[in-house]
């Protein structure tokens, strides 16, 4: 039976970025990816967003490793010379009663280590934003957008550089734990089975799934699984904005805001549709609801003009209703079980946090 230090469950562009820090300390590191290609789970199915940190608990790893993971995301991908965009956002309160949310936001981003946000009025927004409606705006100089994709692909090659690997068509089946090492077993067309010294559970979606097909490992450090998914709309014509449009925070997200693709081209979304398995169509007849959130920040969108896009699914540990949960990431000081860490929940901001939650992984194992 082959040895390896380590081995990384799932390619998206958190397990890449823990592959690539664990590989940097120089280990040795196999990442095993179910589908064909990297990325092609929740990592391809965002907003391409990268956040400032300001809606979360301070303290908070969410918070921690956003704000601790912007800079190293935007210095890597300016020294990589990767597709990005510090546009700005605007986060914008359309009624009177919600001016004290941009006050709330505005104070927790400073509580986050986010001193850079300021809170503008309704004309100072219009001027930025000429077709923008609003009572006041919340502004965020450091949000910007990313080509998930091309940032995926070269922490492949920054792992691959220091010798990991990335093995596609490659499901994780099970692990047995024991003192001596964890035997991993995969399946698809050339099942195999290793023996791991570490093994780092970064699949997603599926996370929860996988974990409870890890033998010796307590369900009791297992959390539930519940699944938001994201309905987006597109524009059929160029959006008027220059920048993320955002509205008041809903219970479990930012509700239907307004992004850009590095091309210009601006989406809608996502809305919140709990659902219990991985259904990624979008239903045409959610674009009612999705133009009256818009119309409350931009009244002249015109009809007709949205058209079903794609979706995405967050991987949730809170169930509907409840307050919005922390990431779940886990090791052995944690779960008592030595060599493996576990990340559950891993939503937004996880593409921010990336390299931050490398980094994070790397101390924990």
């Amino acid at each position: 039976m082959e040895t390896v230090d380590t081995v990384v469950i799932g390619a998206g562009v958190v397990g890449l970025a823990c592959a690539r820090a664990l590989a940097l300390q120089g280990r040795e590191v196999l990442v095993l990816e179910a589908e064909n290609a990297v990325g092609t789970g929740t990592s391809a199915r965002n907003s391409e967003v990268i956040h400032a940190g300001l809606d979360y608990a301070p303290g908070s790893l969410k918070a921690q490793l956003c704000v601790r993971g912007k800079p190293l995301l935007y210095a890597y991908l300016r020294e990589r010379g990767l597709a990005h965009q510090q546009c700005g956002k605007l986060i914008v309160a359309t009624a009177p009663e919600q001016l004290p949310d941009l006050a709330r936001i505005h104070a927790n981003a400073a509580a986050c280590g986010m001193p850079d946000t300021q809170i503008i009025s309704a004309q100072q927004a219009v001027a930025l934003e000429p077709h923008l409606q609003c009572v006041g705006a919340l502004s965020s100089p450091t949000t910007g957008i990313v080509d998930s994709h091309g940032l995926m692909l070269s922490l492949q090659g920054d792992l691959e550089n220091v010798g990991g690997t990335v093995v596609l068509n490659t499901p994780f089946d099970r692990a047995d734990i024991a003192a001596d090492g964890i035997v991993v077993s995969t399946g698809g067309a050339q099942p195999m089975q290793l023996r791991a010294r570490r093994l780092v559970n970064c699949a997603g979606l599926y996370a929860q799934a996988l974990a409870a097909r890890m033998q010796g490992f307590p369900a009791a450090h297992v959390p539930p699984t519940h699944y938001a998914k994201g309905n987006y709309f597109s524009l059929s014509s160029k959006a008027p904005f220059s920048q993320l449009i955002y509205p008041i925070p809903e219970a479990a997200g930012w509700g239907v805001h307004l992004t850009l693709d590095l091309g210009g081209q601006a989406r809608f979304g996502p809305d919140v549709q709990w659902v219990d398995d991985l259904n990624y169509d979008v239903d045409p007849a959610r674009g009612a609801s999705f133009y009256d959130s818009i119309r409350r920040f931009w009244p002249a969108l015109p009809d007709g003009s949205l058209q079903p896009s794609y979706s995405g699914i967050r991987p949730k540990i809170q169930a509907p209703g409840e307050k919005s949960k922390d990431f779940w990431i886990a090791g052995p000081q944690a779960h008592g079980v030595p060599g493996v860490v576990q990340l559950f929940g891993v939503e937004s901001p996880g593409l921010t946090s990336c390299l931050a939650i490398g980094e994070h992984v790397a101390r924990l194992v």
